[in-house]
């Protein structure tokens, strides 16, 4: 038995001394001193010994032991050193290279325009008011004078959560607010994300932001919205810019007017973009409803007000010639690193 303890202290003291990885180190732990490793399948034949002999194996059978786990400790402490100074080499860095160089961002587009609007509108004594995107119908239609059988409220038309709530359609519902909770005079833009079913082609899309703007105060005539929107046109647009008043409705104005701007792409010769017409449809306006103003508790006879709402995407599609919206919502970096 002797020889046999000394065989295995040989044998696994070689064994551990050319291993060069961590498992095949626990690999020979557990053959040699696990519960059915070589070492104790000797220690369990030891009540065969005679007495004299018993301890005489059984300190040699320990002093083994020690050696082979003092043997494997020091390769597992080896390995280890050896793994973290080729981890460090393979990690290291060179602190003279030059680094790697992060491009600044910039704004969207739309964000530039936005703040342009906002700048523009402040100006003139504007107050800039959010509200939220999922709204309830009696915000966004009903008190807006706009009935159940309009085709605003179809289905087709308009994304319904429920059949009391929907993300808004437009952001006249903060006008809504506004009104409902301030006295006139109110000057005020709401700008936001809106929300309609739309196929999406180079001018439109379902999801898309508006800024619509509402003023009301005594006085105040279809003249003084009409001038208010020259002078944000040239202040955007420059000096030449050219603007359109067509008569139209809409249940919440009277009168009412969509504006047009001068095609940017063709000069109002006529093109695709603008459908051969040479203007390009930008934004709705007129004089706000008698009935909207009781709605809101506002007393017709006393007060009078113009609401107007554009498109912040045509806005920077006239600005930057961009013939196609799409590209403002592709993140592509080559197209918006332009701005």
């Amino acid at each position: 038995m002797k020889e046999q303890l000394q065989n295995i202290k040989e044998t696994t003291l070689a064994e551990i001394a050319g291993i060069s990885d961590a498992k095949a180190l626990e690999d020979l732990r557990v053959k040699v001193l696990g519960k059915k490793g070589e070492l104790t399948a000797i220690l369990k034949q030891m009540g065969g010994l005679s007495a004299e002999e018993r301890p005489v194996i059984g300190q040699l059978a320990n002093e083994v032991r020690t050696e082979i786990e003092k043997a494997l400790s020091d390769k597992q402490t080896a390995l280890k050193s050896a793994q973290l100074a080729q981890q460090l080499k393979s990690e290291s860095v060179d602190v003279t290279m030059p680094g790697t160089r992060f491009e600044a961002g910039k704004r969207h587009p739309l964000n530039i325009v936005l703040e342009d609007l906002k700048s523009i509108f402040r100006g003139m004594g504007y107050t800039v008011v959010d509200g939220p995107e999922v709204e309830e119908t009696k915000y966004v239609f009903d008190m807006l004078n706009t009935d159940e059988g309009h085709p605003a409220r179809d289905p087709q038309d308009t994304f319904y959560i429920t059949e009391k709530i929907l993300l808004r359609t437009q952001t006249s519902s903060v006008q809504i607010r506004t009104m409902l909770k301030e006295k006139p005079p109110i000057a005020i833009i709401s700008p936001g994300r809106v929300y309609r079913s739309d196929a999406v082609d180079a001018t439109h899309s379902p999801i898309f932001h508006q800024c619509e703007g509402l003023v009301i105060d005594k006085k105040v005539r279809f003249s003084d919205l009409k001038g208010t929107l020259e002078i944000w046109a040239k202040r955007l647009y420059g000096e030449d810019i050219k603007l359109r008043f067509r008569p139209h409705h809409f249940p919440y104005t009277e009168p009412s007017a969509e504006v047009d701007l001068q095609c940017f792409k063709c000069g109002g010769t006529g093109c695709p973009l603008c459908k051969g017409e040479g203007w390009i449809e930008m934004l709705g306006s007129g004089m706000v409803h008698p009935q909207v103003l009781i709605n809101c508790g506002i007393d017709p006879e006393e007060y009078s007000g113009f609401a107007f709402g554009i498109g912040l995407e045509r806005i920077a599609m006239m600005r930057y010639n961009i013939d196609d919206m799409r590209l403002l919502y592709e993140n592509d970096s080559r197209f918006l690193t332009q701005f």
